[in-house]
């Protein structure tokens, strides 16, 4: 039998509303367009979570500026743990040899995936790579990882929403919450 989903009844907190993200979003525009002044830019995303972070980062982003997008695979034995290894499902679209790029990201865990991606793209001759991350949780990291740009460090939970989901829900909430536990599986 199906479980109905009740996307808000299934957040146990919020831990970020939409005010919050918006403003730092706001916050992180203003310093890569200083950061960036008189150069253009390249914005690599990482499909499919950092999708709405990077669509209002860009909106905030005072220079010119071009987008690309990249979906990977890293996700193995459980939904909630990435198994470190990557699979690049869709690859970028043009050359970033000797563009500035920033990859956005919506979420820095393990920093598996991260580090990964760093190297793969390090490959293809960007003058430069710097990172962008709306949420950092170093709690669980496995990598060091050059974090050029952050949003919000977050605690070790599980969150959802604004772009991040499990089994492909929730990523439409406007806000990022805690998900309960009882919904992906963990005992209390």
């Amino acid at each position: 039998m199906t479980r109905t989903v009740d996307l808000n009844a299934d957040i146990g907190e919020v831990l970020l509303t939409e005010e919050v993200i918006a403003a730092k979003t706001a916050e992180l525009g203003r310093r890569i367009s200083e950061d960036y002044a008189g150069r253009q830019l390249t914005l690599v995303s990482v499909l499919k979570g950092s999708l709405p972070f990077m669509a209002d980062l860009m909106r905030q982003i005072d220079l010119p500026l071009r987008i690309d997008l990249m979906e990977v695979s890293s996700y193995g034995g459980t939904a909630t743990e990435s198994s470190g290894l990557v699979r690049i499902i869709k690859d970028l679209s043009a050359s970033i040899a000797g563009e500035d790029v920033l990859l956005v990201e919506d979420i820095i865990d393990t920093g598996l995936t991260l580090n990964y991606l760093i190297r793969y793209l390090k490959g293809k001759g960007p003058a430069s790579l710097r990172i962008c991350t709306l949420l950092d949780k170093p709690a669980r990291r496995l990598v060091e990882i050059p974090v050029d740009y952050r949003g919000f460090e977050i605690p070790d939970q599980f969150v959802v929403g604004y772009g991040l989901d499990y089994g492909e829900r929730y990523r439409n909430l406007r806000f990022v919450g805690v998900l309960r536990p009882e919904v992906y599986g963990e005992p209390q």
